[in-house]
């Protein structure tokens, strides 16, 4: 099973979407993080304010923030693998994810060809 990880910037709560106008990023976010849920797939998601020991504990994911500051939050990791940092992924990339672990796991329909 894929694992992703997203080290995100301090927010006022565990997703970022709280409070009278919340981000309209984190909502798709939220929506693309249910996306690969859904599909069978760890995910994961650590800010600096409710997560720190996270960001502490990841060697490379302190290596990278003592190199080039917060500023490169988020932080994609793919099975302990940084993909992608400065912004999340987009739908394509998720959708690129879900395929990759349906065919990991013998293709989109169980391994029965049906697809």
């Amino acid at each position: 099973m894929l694992e992703v990880k997203f080290y995100e910037e301090e927010m006022c709560c565990s997703t970022g979407v709280c409070g009278p106008s919340p981000d309209e990023t984190l909502i798709k976010v939220n929506q693309l993080v249910e996306a690969l849920k859904s599909n069978n797939i760890n995910v994961e998601r650590f800010n600096l304010t409710s997560s720190p020991n996270e960001f502490i504990g990841n060697k490379n994911i302190i290596s990278k923030i003592k190199e080039q500051g917060v500023e490169i939050l988020p932080i994609t990791v793919i099975d302990d693998q940084i993909v992608k940092m400065k912004e999340y992924m987009t739908e394509e990339e998720v959708n690129d994810i879900i395929m990759v672990n349906q065919l990991r796991n013998g293709g989109c329909c169980g391994g029965d060809g049906c697809c």
